[in-house]
């Protein structure tokens, strides 16, 4: 550690390669270092060995999340929201999604049509704990971290939808995600029930014909994508596309790139922006 501090910049590239061959076990040490030292050219160098450490350590939970785990949504919002987040901890996220679950629960009963089902989770959501679109700050990354959206009851599309599947899952409620262009929704599907929910307008609910409206307003054709339930890694990979945005809004392009990469390592077909 001491050696981060020689003026030789050769000595200190080989102390830094060294500490990164050792993982995210010396960030502990890194962190001990970085309180008592008060140097800002050495806290400088601990913030971004530890950052580097961490998005090393990221990427890899993201694969193995999306090889092993990808039903569990949570853990993937999670992961995402680590970013920002490194010391977030996902049983507390697990205990705030339950006590929602819980409210929800209460009000429900086994007799209910799937209509009555959503107007209660929208009730509970939306006009009990004012679940909300975050219309002023629409950009914002904390719309994209599920512990932010849970906290503030504000969020972008993605993640409003997020909150409601999660409980929805929950309550063994059939409720999927939906990729429409510029906005992201949620779709009833059981047997002959289909309708759609929009989570973004207070869980308006609408039908095939409104999502036909819609593109043909953005003058977009209709693909079966626009219609039918998307996976729990399309939800995250959506929800990476928006921190990129989120970030290049910001002017944080370093940020920006780091989100790049974890698209890149989870989507196969990811070759850049326009």
């Amino acid at each position: 550690m001491t050696l981060l501090e020689d003026e030789d910049e050769e000595i200190v590239s080989h102390v830094e390669r060294k500490l990164m061959e050792i993982g995210t076990g010396v960030i502990p040490l890194l962190e001990r270092e970085w309180e008592t030292n008060f140097n800002p050219m050495i806290q400088r160098r601990i913030e971004d060995l530890i950052h580097t450490l961490q998005f090393e350590l990221l990427q890899e939970r993201l694969e193995d999340w999306k090889e092993n785990r990808e039903e569990d949504l949570l853990e993937g919002l999670w992961l995402v929201a680590t970013y920002q987040y490194p010391d977030l901890d996902l049983d507390e996220l697990r205990q705030e999604v339950h006590q929602l679950y819980s409210e929800v629960w209460r009000e429900l009963s086994d007799d209910l049509l799937p209509f009555d089902q959503v107007r209660i989770m929208n009730s509970v959501l939306f006009s009990k704990f004012k679940f909300r679109a975050n219309t002023k700050n629409f950009h914002s990354p904390a719309n994209s971290m599920i512990n932010a959206v849970l906290e503030s009851k504000k969020g972008n599309p993605i993640s409003l939808c997020s909150v409601y599947l999660l409980i929805a899952k929950k309550l063994e409620i059939p409720i999927y995600g939906v990729n429409l262009p510029n906005l992201f929704i949620l779709k009833y599907q059981s047997e002959p029930t289909e309708f759609y929910i929009n989570a973004f307008n207070k869980g308006l609910i609408f039908s095939r014909e409104d999502i036909d409206n819609y593109l043909d307003h953005l003058n977009i054709p209709p693909q079966d994508l626009f219609y039918q339930p998307c996976s729990n890694l399309n939800i995250i990979l959506r929800s990476l596309r928006n921190l990129i945005v989120s970030f290049e809004k910001l002017g944080d392009y370093h940020k920006s790139d780091e989100i790049k990469t974890i698209l890149k390592l989870l989507d196969d077909k990811f070759t850049g922006f326009e």
